[in-house]
Formats: C-alpha cells, sequence, structure tokens
C-alpha cells in the first residue's frame, strides 16, 4: 500500500459524510504520491522543481504510473504543476483500482434508487495500515488528512514533518486546495449573479 491509498481509506472511513471534495482529495492524492516518490529516492527537489533521480519501477501500479509520467527534462516542472497535472481525476483512478483490489465496496441505498452509492473500506490487513497510520498520528499522513478538513481528534499538537522536500510538497498541497477553493466560490458568486439577472429580465 502506499501514502495515497491509505489517504483515500482514512477519508472514506474516518470521515464518510464529510465535506471533502474529489478535487481536493485528487490535489493530496498526488501530493501523497509525490512524497512515496522522495520517499524511495525516485524524486528529488531542485527548489520547487520535481527532479526525476532513478529509474527503479515502484510495485505499486498507481505509483509506477506516476513515476512514469514524471518530465524527465529540463525545465522540471513545479510541485505546483505536478499537483495540477496529476491530480486531474485522481480521485476517480484511485477509487476503481482499491475497488478492484476488493479494499472498497459501493452500497446503494434500497430506498432511493437514483442516490449515490455510500463507499465503504472492507476490513483488510490495508484498512488496518491505514488506520495505524492515523491512529499513530503519524505527521505526513495527517497533515495530507488535514488539507482536505479531516481533523484528528486524539492529537492535540500539529503534526511535525522534519523533511524540508516533504513539508514543500505538504505546503503545495495546502495551497493548492486553498486555490481550488477559491475557484469554486468565485464560480458560485458568479452563478449566483447571473441568477440574479435572470430573476429581474
Amino acid at each position: 500500500m502506499t501514502t495515497a491509498k491509505d489517504l483515500l481509506i482514512i477519508a472514506i472511513e474516518v470521515d464518510p459524510g464529510g465535506p471533502v471534495g474529489q478535487g481536493d482529495l485528487s490535489l493530496a492524492l498526488a501530493g501523497a504520491e509525490l512524497i512515496d516518490l522522495l520517499g524511495t529516492r525516485a524524486v528529488t527537489l531542485a527548489g520547487d522543481g520535481v527532479v526525476p533521480a532513478g529509474d527503479a519501477v515502484p510495485e505499486d501500479r498507481l505509483l509506477a504510473e506516476a513515476a512514469a509520467s514524471l518530465v524527465r527534462q529540463g525545465p522540471y516542472e513545479s510541485v505546483d504543476d505536478w499537483l495540477w497535472r496529476r491530480g486531474r481525476d485522481l480521485f476517480s483512478a484511485y477509487t476503481a483500482v482499491l475497488e478492484e483490489e476488493g479494499q472498497l465496496t459501493r452500497q446503494r441505498r434500497r430506498r432511493m434508487s437514483f442516490a449515490a452509492a455510500r463507499m465503504t473500506v472492507a476490513d483488510s490487513p490495508a484498512r488496518r495500515r491505514a488506520l495505524h497510520r492515523w491512529a499513530a498520528d503519524e505527521p505526513v499522513v495527517l497533515a495530507l488528512a488535514a488539507a482536505v478538513g479531516i481533523q484528528c481528534d486524539q492529537s492535540a499538537d500539529e503534526p511535525v514533518v522534519t523533511d524540508d522536500a516533504v513539508t514543500t510538497v505538504l505546503a503545495a498541497v495546502h495551497g493548492a486546495v486553498m486555490e481550488l477553493e477559491a475557484v469554486r466560490q468565485r464560480r458560485s458568486f458568479e452563478n449566483a449573479a447571473f441568477a440574479n439577472v435572470w430573476r429581474g429580465a
């Protein structure tokens, strides 16, 4: 399992009815992938540039896809560019793979045939590993979860990440999620203004 898969399991398990959006999670999943690639030394950061550092192929399919998609010639893309490019529809990609692996199931509500199916996490070693990382207050996991609005109740202190490159990625994830929220709000205001014009016509 990877940090991205653990994060998605935590999001579904810990905050199933929460306000976390798929776009927010997609950005955080892309950040989690980059953190895992840093951990395996597949990439390094030069400032905020993502620089490939090796040819080893990760065992995980989605992480291997992430590694294969790295820009391998200068100028290298920034962490921000990576999040927006790699994060596009990443939530859907991860839920599909976890369903395929039997880690996620969808349960439709009987009386509401047109309602969206509710995702549940299967009881498995993957689920237990993800929740162990959450319960252990692992700083990276807590910081990624906090970026998408999932707060940890058991920890009174802010998670402390000591690796500068990981800190750079986490800051970029926070910034990207805030930027996405600003876009949502702007569209909401524009739609409301448009609706008011039609009402007044």
